[in-house]
């Protein structure tokens, strides 16, 4: 066999799918030297996951991506609940918002398929020099014990060998691959996982489910709409696609599906045009016909397991399906999967920088861990409640539609994305709450528009906290007209520019890369404002300064002050590089920021 190649990378994605992907795009946007492999031959081309939450479009938008992910999906604004009738058929309960998390940016789902969504991932990556390399297997992965390497984040401990399934007779089909970090995100059979003998823990659940995407005929009026129907025939959920497509979900008795003697199950026994009966039947008295066949479908039974870690002496890393798994009824795994890499991606850049300690990367499992347990238990709920029969007057211990919807309301926070919140950590600490009592220290900042001072153009606050790998200062002023609060200001800029404050201690003076913006909110009118009036270390460029107004047709902006909970004394919010917020300082409190980047920033 001729010799095998050897390389070193500083991060090793094994796993093509959303979760790599998005982790690929963000290392190379932070210009890291990163690597993605994937044994299939070609993207996914139809079918997988199709549901983008509020929170991941935000995302997307916030790495420059989120404009064609909008223009590609399918909006879906409106849920539509049906339950059986009094002919045994089903009929309307009611319709409500899908969308029910009020500080929604964007307050609607986005279907679209799976392949659409990495080929998003992978013209970005590409027109940044990365590509995944296809047909291409990891057959062996060693971690080095040697703690001295481990903890010197410049090594390289992990050894992977690497095989190519489609290379030439006479080429090297093997390579070794020494990197510093490696990312396991190769699904719910996870090589890398079982690698380290790291365990799913959970159970099957006793639901099976079959999956269906077709261009309909049909005469169902919610077609067009999110359905959550439950039927005398089972339970089923349609879910409008792009391109005219719908998606159906049915549940399904145990012996259509499964073979009797292995307990698995039999796609012999149940196809496509089984499926179709089911849906038929559970959608009666309506009509439903595929126009052009079926474009792809699916079975499955529902596992709900999370890994025991997500991480491996922080080297090793396991990322979506590969360390939780659950129902797609509330369209949680592909957004789960992709926040699992944009809350490690940062991490893992500001380390390679040198800018932090490789302490920072012990969060991604205790905040992403946290999380897939928080989902599952969420999962449990609401699928029993999904799967369940229906309440009527031969099953009076069924679920009732009131019940129902009560639970699919309750949870929106938790389906929409927006309401995920980290815990205490190095890079979350609760304090000062009271300052900004709704930028709430562990989650994500809301959505809000303030005015550029300079010009008055309105910009949302989001737009300007983008995935960049720095630490966004947001300084609240107060009213900078005011002498006192003027005084206030100017002496946090003095406490600031102290040789031992972060800003001064953790300034960049090898790279050009800064590790903090600093973005001014100033309470103020855009008819008298003058920006120039600030501090220079508060408006590094003309942009930097916003103000709390109006915009000039009076239909945005304003309020928002009001709308973030900020008292008139101002505040020094810290937003970390995946837009969520760190920690709050008042004005004259920058000793606690400092202590803030000292747990894990280095010089």
């Amino acid at each position: 066999m001729s010799p095998s190649l050897q390389s070193e990378v500083d991060v090793l994605i094994i796993g093509a799918g959303p979760a790599g992907l998005m982790c690929a795009n963000a290392l190379a946007n932070a210009r890291v030297n990163v690597r993605i492999v994937d044994k299939r031959a070609a993207k996914v081309a139809a079918g997988q996951a199709d549901g983008i939450s509020p929170r991941t479009i935000e995302v997307f938008q916030s790495y420059g991506i989120g404009e064609r992910l909008m223009r590609e999906g399918c909006q879906v604004h409106m849920a539509a609940f049906y339950d059986p009738g009094p002919d045994g058929g089903i009929q309307l309960s009611s319709r409500a918002p899908d969308v029910t998390a009020p500080s929604a940016r964007y307050p609607f789902e986005l279907a679209l398929h799976q392949g659409a969504i990495e080929s998003i991932f992978l013209d970005s990556m590409k027109a940044l020099g990365v590509e995944v390399e296809r047909s291409t297997t990891p057959i062996a992965i060693e971690l080095s014990s040697d703690e001295a390497e481990l903890a010197n984040p410049t090594s390289h401990p992990v050894k992977v060998t690497l095989e190519r399934l489609e290379e030439p007779d006479g080429e090297p089909h093997e390579e070794i691959v020494r990197a510093k970090f490696v990312l396991g995100a190769d699904g719910a059979h996870s090589w890398v996982r079982k690698s380290f003998d790291i365990t799913m823990d959970g159970e099957q659940t006793e639901f099976i489910w079959g999956v269906l995407d077709m261009v309909p005929d049909s005469d169902f009026p919610d077609v067009r709409n999110k359905s959550l129907i439950h039927s005398n025939n089972g339970s089923c959920l349609v879910v409008p696609r792009e391109a005219d497509r719908i998606r159906i979900y049915m549940q399904l008795a145990d012996k259509d599906v499964l073979n009797p003697n292995t307990g698995r199950i039999d796609k012999d026994k149940m196809g496509p045009k089984q499926l179709l009966e089911v849906a038929q039947q559970s959608l009666r008295p309506y009509s439903l016909h595929p126009t052009d066949g079926i474009n792809w479908w699916t079975l499955y039974i529902i596992g709900q397991r999370v890994a025991s870690k997500f991480s491996v002496k922080n080297r090793v890393f396991i990322a979506g399906d590969a360390c939780h798994t659950h129902s797609p009824k509330a369209g949680q795994g592909m957004n789960a999967s992709m926040n699992d890499a944009h809350n490690l991606a940062w991490k893992l850049a500001l380390v390679l920088r040198g800018w932090a300690d490789m302490s920072l990367l012990s969060t991604y499992e205790s905040e992403r861990r946290k999380y897939a347990q928080d989902l599952i238990a969420f999962d449990k709920t609401f699928s029993t409640l999904f799967s369940g029969k229906p309440l009527t007057s031969d099953n009076i211990d069924g679920v009732s539609h009131d019940q129902f919807l009560k639970a699919f309301q309750t949870f929106g926070g938790f389906t929409s994305g927006i309401g995920v919140h980290y815990g205490p950590s190095v890079a979350v600490t609760n304090a000062h709450q009271s300052l900004a009592t709704n930028l709430i220290i562990g989650e994500r900042v809301p959505p809000q528009i303030f005015l550029r001072a300079a010009d008055a153009w309105p910009f949302e606050l989001q737009d300007l906290i983008p995935s960049d790998f720095c630490y966004k200062l947001l300084v609240f002023t107060g009213d900078f007209n005011d002498a006192s609060q003027k005084d206030r200001v100017e002496s946090m800029v003095k406490d600031l520019q102290r040789p031992e404050s972060f800003l001064t201690k953790y300034a960049s003076t090898k790279t050009s890369s800064s590790r903090f913006d600093i973005i001014t909110i100033s309470k103020g009118q855009k008819e008298t404002v003058d920006y120039l009036k600030f501090p220079p270390l508060l408006r590094p460029h003309w942009s930097k300064v916003l103000i709390d107004d109006i915009d000039a047709t009076g239909a945005m902006g304003g309020k928002g002050y009001t709308y973030y909970g900020i008292r008139e004394e101002g505040a020094i919010v810290v937003v970390r590089p995946d837009g969520y917020v760190g920690t709050i300082a008042p004005l004259d409190g920058v000793i606690a920021i400092d202590n803030y980047f000292a747990s894990f920033m280095k010089v």
